[in-house]
Formats: C-alpha cells, sequence, structure tokens
C-alpha cells in the first residue's frame, strides 16, 4: 500500500528509512493504475469512447491545463495539492490507456530538482504535447508519451512528498468528488 501521510512526512522531515524511490513499491503503482480503471470505467464513460489516441490528446489537454493552473499561482482560484492530485488521476488514467505499467518512482534528476518545480512539469507536459501531435503525423510517438507520463508521475509524487499530502486519502476524495457528478449511476 501507499505509505501512510506519517511516513511520507518522516521521510520529507528527513528521518523516514530509504529514499523516495521506496515510498512507493511497484505493487502500490500496480493498484493505483487498477484503482483508476475501476473509476474510470464507471464515471468517465465519454472519455472511454474516445480511440485511444483520442485519450491521449485528451490527457495531454489536462497536462496543460494543470500546468496553467499552476503557473497562475495565487491568482488561481484551484489550489496547488488539488492539481498535483489531479495531474496523479490523469497520469494514470493515460497509463492504463498506453498500457504502461508504471513503476515505482525514481528521485528527480539532481538537474530537475535544481530549477524550478513548474518547469520539470511544463517540460514533462510539453514531451506529452509533442507525441499527441505525433499521432496526426503517423510518427513513433508511444515510447516519448510514456516517458513523458512515467516523468508527470515522478514529479507529481514527489511533490505530494514535499507537501506533505496524503495522496491516497486525497485520491480517494477527489474521486468521490467526480463519482457525485454520475448522480443517475447507482450501484
Amino acid at each position: 500500500m501507499i505509505r501512510s501521510g506519517i511516513q511520507v512526512e518522516r521521510w520529507v522531515a528527513g528521518t523516514a528509512k530509504g529514499s523516495f524511490a521506496e515510498m512507493f513499491t511497484d505493487a502500490d503503482m500496480l493498484r493505483l493504475q487498477q484503482d483508476q480503471y475501476r473509476h474510470d470505467a464507471r464515471n468517465h464513460t465519454d472519455i472511454l469512447h474516445l480511440t485511444k489516441n483520442d485519450r491521449l490528446k485528451h490527457y495531454g489537454l489536462h497536462f496543460a491545463k494543470y500546468v496553467g493552473r499552476l503557473a497562475r499561482g495565487s491568482a488561481e482560484p484551484i489550489s496547488y495539492d488539488r492539481t498535483i492530485v489531479d495531474t496523479v488521476l490523469v497520469s494514470l488514467s493515460a497509463s492504463n490507456t498506453m498500457h504502461q505499467h508504471l513503476e515505482a518512482p525514481s528521485a528527480l534528476t539532481k538537474e530537475a530538482q535544481q530549477i524550478d518545480p513548474l518547469r520539470t512539469y511544463a517540460d514533462a507536459a510539453g514531451r506529452f504535447a509533442d507525441a499527441c501531435e505525433k499521432i496526426d503525423h503517423m510518427e513513433e510517438f508511444i515510447p516519448i508519451a510514456r516517458k513523458a507520463n512515467a516523468d508527470i508521475m515522478s514529479w507529481a509524487l514527489q511533490q505530494a512528498a514535499e507537501r506533505k499530502i496524503d495522496l491516497e486519502g486525497q485520491l480517494r476524495q477527489r474521486r468521490g468528488e467526480l463519482r457525485g457528478r454520475q448522480f443517475y449511476i447507482s450501484d
């Protein structure tokens, strides 16, 4: 299971055993993908009925929207933390669309840690958009999209840890909000 907020807090404070990469296991990532698949199947049939290529473009637009949210800073009514949670959800959906088995994230490179965190996200989102554009040109795009998506997920998990976000709890809460939009489904 994803480590509790307390363990993430200890890691951020430097008291937890292991590195950031050890905070999430491959099994944790698989469970998150499975949870997202169930959520999407129930609550996002409009998107699931799109072709896979169109779904990837849809997710690329989400990533661009989130970079814009973060760039607006305090002028943006949707919080930084909520945007991180939304980023994780969309990254999970994108990985499922690409049949990408996300692995436990590795720590961000030294270069990525030294620059503005938004720049790291914008770079990966831009590469994801580049992959989406290549779809229309019938150029190879899956390796680019998968790498960009993995980098987006690593960035989001790193940000969640640094900001001490109870990611599992926040994912549950956000999925519940999205589930509420489908008031006509009873299960």
